[in-house]
C-alpha cells in the first residue's frame, strides 16, 4: 500500500479529522442568488413567446451561475453543444414542459436557489490552497517559480498547459497543477481533488474522475489524487479496496502540505 494512502486511512479515523477538513471544505448557508432585473426581463420575454428552443437554449446559459430549474437527465448532454438542442426537438419540447409546469415565478424560484453543495468543492479546494499560503500564479510566473507553486486558470487552461507543456494527452482538465522546483531540478504534479460525501451516484463519479487520472502514465508529471471523505472509512466497500490497492498516491487533502514539503525536498 503506497504510504500517503496508509497516512490518509489513519488519519481519517482518528480523532478531530472532519473538524480539521472543515478548513477546506468549509459548508456555508448560502442565500438565494438574486437574477439581475435586466436578466429577469429577458427571461419573461422568452418565456411569454413560447419558444421552447429558445427558452431552454437561454437557461442551459446561465448553469455556470445559476442552477437550472430543473433536475433532468438529458440536461448535461444538451448543454455541451448548443446544436443538440436543435438536432433535438422532442427532448426540448419535454424540457420545456415540465419547466412551464412550474410557472414563470417558480422558474425564477427554482433558478435562484443555491448552488450544491457538491458542485462548489473545487472552488473551495483552489481558494484553500491560496489562504495556507501557496502562491497560485499565472503560467508565465509559474514556470520562472522556485520553491511551491500552482498554476492558476481554468480547468480547460490547465488542461491546455498539461498537454501541450507536459505531454500528458488529458481529455478534461485536472483540479490542480503544482511545480516544485530546487534550483534547475523541477518536479510538475497534476492531481484530483474530490471530497466524497457518499457511496454512489454522482459521488461515485467524481471517484473514477481520480482513478482514471492514476491510471496513466503518459506525460511529464507525477499523477496524485487528493481524496477525503468516506472513502477513508476502514470497512469492505469497493471504494475502498480499490484505493487500498493503488500503488500511485492518493491522500487527504489534509496532508497536502506535508507531501509537496516532502516531493521539494527530495530534489537534487
Amino acid at each position: 500500500m503506497n504510504p500517503w494512502i496508509e497516512k490518509s486511512i489513519e488519519l481519517a479515523n482518528t480523532e478531530n479529522y472532519l473538524d480539521r477538513l472543515h478548513q477546506v471544505y468549509p459548508v456555508q448557508q448560502e442565500g438565494r442568488r438574486s437574477l439581475p432585473p435586466e436578466l429577469k426581463t429577458e427571461l419573461a420575454a422568452i418565456y411569454d413567446s413560447g419558444n421552447d428552443l429558445a427558452l431552454v437554449k437561454r437557461l442551459l446559459g446561465l448553469r455556470k451561475e445559476f442552477r437550472f430549474p430543473i433536475k433532468d437527465p438529458y440536461v448535461a448532454f444538451l448543454g455541451k453543444n448548443p446544436k443538440f438542442c436543435e438536432l433535438n426537438p422532442s427532448t426540448i419540447a419535454r424540457v420545456a414542459q415540465t419547466i412551464r409546469a412550474l410557472g414563470f415565478d417558480g422558474m425564477i424560484a427554482s433558478l435562484e436557489e443555491p448552488i450544491e453543495f457538491n458542485r462548489q468543492i473545487g472552488a473551495l479546494f483552489k481558494k484553500w490552497i491560496a489562504r495556507i499560503g501557496y502562491r497560485v500564479l499565472p503560467e508565465e510566473d509559474f514556470q520562472t517559480a522556485s520553491g511551491i507553486a500552482f498554476l492558476q486558470g481554468s480547468n480547460g487552461e490547465l488542461k491546455n498547459f498539461v498537454n501541450k507543456k507536459l505531454r500528458c494527452r488529458l481529455q478534461k482538465g485536472p483540479d490542480f497543477v503544482a511545480k516544485v522546483q530546487k534550483k534547475s531540478s523541477m518536479q510538475y504534479i497534476i492531481g484530483e481533488a474530490k471530497f466524497i460525501t457518499e457511496f454512489g451516484g454522482h459521488q461515485n463519479a467524481q471517484f473514477e474522475d481520480a482513478m482514471r487520472l492514476l491510471a496513466d502514465n503518459t506525460g511529464n508529471a507525477e499523477r496524485i489524487a487528493i481524496l477525503d471523505g468516506v472513502v477513508w472509512i476502514r470497512d469492505s466497500t469497493k471504494m475502498y479496496r480499490r484505493v487500498c490497492s493503488l500503488e500511485k498516491p492518493a491522500l487527504s487533502a489534509l496532508l497536502l502540505k506535508e507531501f509537496l514539503e516532502e516531493s521539494l525536498k527530495s530534489l537534487p
